[in-house]
């Protein structure tokens, strides 16, 4: 009894088993049946395609014969009208020479005849009379004064033509062939002051190339292409020559990769080389958990709002849930990279009182920087510059050893004046509407410039003991911060003009 019931179980098991395999080869069916089904839409497509392309193309060969066509036509006509020309200028001078030495020779021999006549009368009492008549009109006669020689020649060998070297030319002419890859030249490249020049060449040169097509793209990868991409390419058509500026670029990505086409009239070549070029510049973005909550922080922007802080109680409750949550414990800010400042601050640690302050998000801990700030005018009060992450919440920008800025106040009495330490002195310049501001960590360097002119507002000389911030503060005002951005080129030569010189805009330690 067990046997048989031992017998009936493996029999079903085997019977699972089949249905299994059975069931993945139904399945494998039906995948390889729908990608044959796929490959079949895309054969009729491409033959559609195939069709319509013959098509197109043997419509333009016939447009270019029929222009070619048109070409010899006109041309032939031309050249034909010419000999007519010459033919009919010629025929004329000759037609003319030949009445006038018809004439000529009729009169000369009916003088000849009457001289004659004359002779053979030589003992008439008239003949001396006769002989000196016939004297004088032998004298006036036509054929004394006509040129014998011919005023057009009968030669057209000026109009022959030859068209060995054309016939040469048209038989050669052919299908436009595909323009060679193109290679971009490395070390002809040139990434400085937020421009990018690409450079290329050819294998050989080709005076069929029309133009090129540069495409770009901005990436944080340095190696091959990932089939997932952050950015797209962005496209440039209509090159002519085979170097490319590109300007105005904003670096908020560590590389950009350049790949490069030719083109003739009728075809595009293959794609060079993807070359990537390293685009470091300083990139952060404003921590709005630092700010006060009277600064209404997007993106990069910041606008002073008057009735900010003043948060239903929903939103209060929404901040103390944030402020409990795992996402700001110990524990994950110790995970976050170190050259990114923990966005861990909440209610407690917003600058609070009169110090209507915002911080960056990344710190500074060496090398060379550079971003800018675009501030309005007419702000009661703003200031840019740096600072240390130990900067209170009470601590205004300027007023204590832990920040350096440079402060503009429209309150009561205009002032524009470098501060650090709660010291201050006053900037002899017109106040601009965009500050660079430079810092060399290892220097110990902080500069101020006008961001439109270059021009060097005053430059702050210390020793950096801990990392440092970019820091902002606003007023009833606004301003905007722009990062991605090199250090400029006459900054980075003024610089090292002034590093080993003593300077009138020294240190307000």
């Amino acid at each position: 009894m067990q046997t048989a019931w031992t017998t009936r179980g493996d029999v079903s098991d085997f019977i699972c088993m089949f249905q299994e395999s059975l069931q993945k080869i139904i399945t494998t069916l039906a995948l390889k049946n729908e990608e044959i089904q796929n490959f079949i839409c895309c054969l009729k497509q491409r033959l559609g395609n195939l069709e319509a392309n013959a098509n197109r193309v043997q419509e333009d060969l016939d447009s270019e014969f029929s222009s070619l066509h048109t070409v010899l036509d006109e041309l032939k006509e031309s050249m034909v009208t010419r000999i007519k020309q010459e033919r009919a200028s010629r025929t004329y001078e000759l037609q003319s020479q030949l009445s006038a030495s018809t004439k000529a020779l009729e009169s000369s021999e009916e003088l000849l005849e009457l001289a004659n006549q004359t002779l053979c009368s030589a003992e008439n009492d008239s003949f001396t009379q006769a002989a000196k008549d016939i004297k004088d009109s032998v004298t006036m006669a036509p054929a004394f004064r006509l040129s014998l020689k011919a005023k057009a020649s009968d030669s057209m060998n000026h109009l022959m033509v030859d068209f060995t070297l054309e016939r040469n030319m048209l038989q050669a002419i052919s299908f436009l062939p595909v323009p060679a890859t193109p290679e971009i030249q490395v070390a002809e490249c040139q990434v400085f002051d937020n421009t990018v020049t690409v450079v290329w060449t050819l294998p050989e040169p080709d005076s069929k190339i029309d133009h090129y097509i540069l495409e770009y793209r901005r990436t944080n990868h340095e190696g091959p292409p990932r089939a997932r991409e952050d950015h797209p390419w962005m496209v440039v058509e209509g090159i002519k020559e085979t170097e490319y500026t590109l300007t105005g670029l904003r670096f908020d990505t560590r590389y950009m990769t350049f790949r490069v086409k030719a083109c003739n009239k009728a075809v595009a070549g293959e794609f060079s080389e993807l070359v990537t070029l390293e685009t470091h510049a300083f990139v952060f973005k404003l921590d709005a958990s630092s700010a006060h909550q009277n600064l209404k922080v997007e993106d990069l922007s910041v606008e002073w709002d008057s009735s900010g802080g003043k948060l239903p109680v929903q939103d209060i409750r929404k901040d103390k849930n944030r402020a409990s949550s795992p996402m700001h414990s110990p524990a994950r800010t110790a995970m976050m990279s170190p050259k990114r400042a923990p966005s861990a601050r909440v209610g407690r640690d917003r600058f609070t009182a009169e110090s209507y302050t915002v911080l960056g998000d990344t710190i500074i801990d060496s090398g060379q920087h550079y971003w800018e700030v675009r501030f309005d005018k007419e702000s009661k009060a703003f200031a840019a510059g740096i600072a240390l992450r130990s900067l209170g919440r009470f601590d205004q920008l300027g007023k204590s050893n832990a920040s350096w800025c440079i402060h503009l106040n429209n309150w009561l009495q205009q002032s524009f004046t470098a501060k650090h330490n709660n010291k201050a002195r006053a900037l002899d310049c017109q106040i601009p509407d965009r500050i660079g501001i430079y810092c060399n960590y290892e220097e110990g360097t902080l500069s101020f410039y006008n961001g439109r002119t270059k021009s060097l507002l005053h430059t702050f000389r210390t020793k950096f003991q801990q990392p440092v911030i970019p820091a902002f503060m606003v007023w009833n005002g606004s301003f905007s911060v722009q990062t991605g951005l090199q250090v400029p080129s006459i900054v980075l030569s003024g610089q090292k003009r002034n590093s080993n010189t003593s300077s009138s805009n020294a240190s307000l330690t």
